[in-house]
């Protein structure tokens, strides 16, 4: 039932949002520290456990992932415009951290696009060949 993929989120977020909160006691900071990031590998973990089970029915997972789908954007859009707030309140150091993550993530990606040209399976990644093959 879609309910069960429900509850199984809902789980998911209160046992991170608890998580986070004593991970932000123990490191002296009064707010929850990833709470919402730890319930996503909570609920990524709880479905795959779930799957190796086969106890993950599809009703279920339908649920999970409408909820994932309604859920993830929505937090994220938050999370974003109070980052950037804070970012602007606290002056150009918070500022130049920002732009030099996106700096550093950009040449991350692009290490990792050129690591894939070079062992040649973009070709066949791309021409959906099983992964088997790929190795």
């Amino acid at each position: 039932m879609v309910i069960f993929g429900t509850a199984l989120l809902a789980g998911c977020y209160l046992l991170g949002v608890l998580l986070g909160d004593i991970l932000g006691a123990l490191i002296g900071v009064k707010a929850n520290v990833g709470g919402v990031g730890i319930a996503m590998m909570l609920l990524m973990a709880a479905q795959y456990h779930m799957r190796k089970r086969g106890l993950m029915r599809p009703e279920t997972e339908k649920g999970v992932t409408f909820w994932a789908m309604m859920y993830i954007p929505v937090v994220v859009a938050m999370a974003a415009t109070q980052n950037v707030i804070v970012a602007v309140k606290g002056g150009p150091i918070a500022l130049l951290a920002a732009f030099g993550s996106v700096a550093l993530c950009a040449c991350v990606i692009s290490l990792i696009n050129r690591a894939i040209r070079r062992t040649g399976a973009a070709a066949a990644w791309q021409a959906g060949a099983p992964a088997a093959e790929l190795e």
